[in-house]
């Protein structure tokens, strides 16, 4: 397994990370037990969950996979030999179930990151994350972006730096990060952290050969301010491994039990798969082989967020990260990006 730094810190974490947002909901915590098993014997020791896990988030089951990873600290220990990155839940008609009122407040912040804690049986949590951005912007898949006049957010930047500084301080959080953010809050977080506030150090967005909109971005941003991209969905879903071309609908797969997670699933995105697909099997590799050591080695990616439901899905995936795409491989996949670009919406 290679390991990259966290930008900025001394902390080195696999270039794989074990997602964990399927616990709790279509995996078992015998599953996740067994995943967490595989992967460290694999190497992998940086893990991404969220106070709001499992998805879709409801009241009933929210929480659970952080007591999950936290019912194996229990058992086994070994908190010292992770890096565990977790998230703090924005506003949105999907979280209100969490708490009342919900925003990137001191109260809110303060309670999510103890009850994310209480849950993880651990004392602190190397990454903490925003998982989406308080204001109205064009997050989750929507291209265009529309300015709300009603929109009652404020610039308050430099006040969720104060109120995580003194997370950090107390040793509950070690680094900060954000999630599904866009370059102009990217860099409004890294405007107030030059005033003697913590430095948000990476960004958990989407990435894959079906949306590589961070690259107009947000990715030259990483490069010039130090920033990591923890990529997530790099097989779209699970659309990048095949099992859905033909439209064909697994049954038990997420867009079987998910219908509304369609993002992947349009007409261009099916076409475009069938185009990566023939291309990994003119390489001897499978599709999620190819889709995802292209993410692996993209430069401003400190590691790839992999998520399975079976233990032959992991198994394949964590492969990856061995796999080294030759020149001649990524000149035929820009050259199919350039015929489809970026698909998923």
């Amino acid at each position: 397994m290679e390991y990259r730094k966290l930008p900025d810190t001394d902390l080195s974490v696999s270039k794989i990370c074990l997602g964990t947002m399927t616990w709790g909901k279509q995996n078992t915590i015998s599953d996740g037990f067994e995943q967490i098993g595989y992967a460290l014997n694999q190497g992998v020791n940086f893990w991404d969950t969220a106070e709001l896990y499992p998805v879709p988030s409801e009241s009933n089951t929210q929480g659970q996979t952080e007591e999950i990873i936290g019912e194996w600290f229990k058992k086994n220990g070994k908190r010292e030999d992770i890096i565990l990155a977790s998230k703090i839940a924005g506003p949105g008609d999907y979280t209100s179930h969490i708490r009342k009122n919900i925003s990137y407040n001191k109260r809110n912040i303060d309670k999510a990151i103890n009850d994310s804690l209480r849950r993880l049986r651990t004392d602190y949590i190397d990454l903490y994350q925003l998982h989406w951005p308080e204001r109205v912007t064009n997050t989750f898949g929507k291209r265009g972006f529309t300015y709300s006049y009603n929109d009652p957010w404020i610039e308050n930047f430099e006040s969720v730096l104060d109120i995580l500084k003194s997370h950090i301080k107390s040793g509950k959080i070690r680094h900060i990060g954000l999630s599904n953010e866009n370059p102009w809050g990217l860099m409004k977080f890294i405007q107030a952290s030059k005033l003697n506030r913590p430095k948000m150090i990476t960004i958990q967005n989407p990435y894959s050969l079906l949306c590589r909109e961070f690259e107009s971005g947000n990715a030259e941003i990483c490069h010039r301010e130090n920033i990591g991209l923890l990529a997530y969905s790099p097989l779209g879903f699970g659309v990048l491994s095949g099992k859905y071309l033909d439209r064909k609908m697994p049954k038990g797969s997420r867009l079987h039990l998910f219908p509304s997670f369609r993002r992947y699933n349009s007409q261009k995105c099916s076409e475009a798969t069938k185009l990566y697909y023939n291309l990994a099997k003119e390489i001897g590799l499978s599709l999620a082989e190819l889709s995802l050591s292209f993410v692996n080695e993209r430069s401003f990616v400190t590691s790839t967020i992999i998520g399975a439901t079976s233990l032959n899905q992991l198994k394949e995936n964590i492969g990856s990260n061995k796999i080294k795409l030759s020149m001649d491989v990524l000149n035929e996949i820009d050259r199919i990006h350039s015929l489809i670009p970026n698909p998923a919406v």
